[in-house]
């Protein structure tokens, strides 16, 4: 994984430096919106004026566009500098075959070059696009809007690390298997285009009918490891959600909290579901992409280095 970040870096470091800029302002503007829901909330029991109101409502509204408006400039460079990968990509891919044969050499395959151009380099570049500002974005968020309700509310923000810590603990361990599992899936892949590329199709129809079988398999179960760690960490996001509303609601009732904060309290768990669920995504897609990217580097030795050029 690490030598898959520095290649990365090497290829596209300039360019990666703006994303992570942006990238750190948007999750430093996440918590933002809490504040400003949680004193309009306190504030409705009579201390706060209508003016007041409209100020507070207009500058929430503004703070929510920002983030919403540098979100969009953030999505917009990583799908271009993805992009802009996956041409390099194939470029070198291209170039590297075209040598390896004027030199008297054979090359990759004709399926696995296709399959090399066509799929395993769009998934690269794709990731590749995202590969900073995504976790930056995520982690940032979380950090914040963690951090915030930990400093209005420290018996809260102690639930939620404890919410989020074993789903950490469950990707990390579930995803080794599914990075197998899509090993798997792409070596079948590769193979039975292979086949059907250069031999007579009638003649392998069997072969590539119980390579077709395999890679069913492998897909159905990495759907099972998926779908059932996706049920284990909603289950947990559940049981906090409830956690979190009876600790505030019994220190709102023993006079040593507010309901605003309860209400910051359950909109900031509501808020990290979904940059955690985007961030678990994220660490899957790498796991799969570093494999990918293996894969690929085994296949053609020298594309690493012809990128960094």
């Amino acid at each position: 994984m690490l030598e898959f970040y520095s290649a990365i870096w090497r290829v596209t470091g300039k360019r990666q430096v703006f994303l992570l800029i942006l990238s750190i302002v948007v999750s430093a503007l996440a918590a933002v919106p809490l504040d400003y829901q949680k004193n309009i909330v306190n504030g409705l029991g009579g201390a706060l004026t209508r003016d007041e109101l409209l100020v507070l409502t207009v500058e929430m509204g503004a703070f929510i566009l920002l983030s919403l408006a540098l979100k969009w400039l953030v999505g917009y460079r990583s799908g271009t500098l993805g992009e802009w990968v996956i041409q390099r990509l194939r470029t070198v891919i291209c170039e590297n075959a075209i040598g390896q044969r004027v030199k008297g050499g054979d090359g990759p395959k004709k399926g696995t070059l296709a399959n090399m151009i066509s799929a395993e380099t769009e998934a690269i570049g794709k990731f590749v696009g995202a590969a900073v500002s995504e976790p930056v974005v995520q982690i940032g968020t979380l950090i914040s809007v963690v951090g915030y309700i930990a400093a209005t509310q420290p018996r809260l923000g102690l639930v939620v690390i404890l919410i989020v810590a074993p789903q950490a603990i469950i990707v990390l361990m579930t995803q080794k298997r599914i990075n197998e599992l899509v090993a798997e899936r792409v070596k079948v892949l590769r193979r039975s285009i292979n086949t059907i590329t250069t031999e007579d199709i009638a003649a392998v129809k069997q072969s590539v009918l119980d390579d077709f079988e395999a890679i069913y398999v492998a897909r159905r179960r990495i759907f099972i490891w998926k779908l059932s760690t996706k049920f284990i960490l909603s289950a947990l996001n559940g049981v906090g959600l409830v956690v979190v509303l009876l600790i505030g609601g019994m220190l709102v009732l023993d006079g040593r909290g507010d309901v605003g904060t309860v209400v910051a309290a359950t909109a900031g768990l509501s808020r990290i579901q979904q940059p955690w669920r985007l961030l678990i995504a994220f660490y899957r897609n790498l796991a799969a992409t570093v494999v990918q990217y293996e894969l690929v580097r085994d296949v053609l030795p020298s594309a690493a280095e012809a990128n960094a050029r």
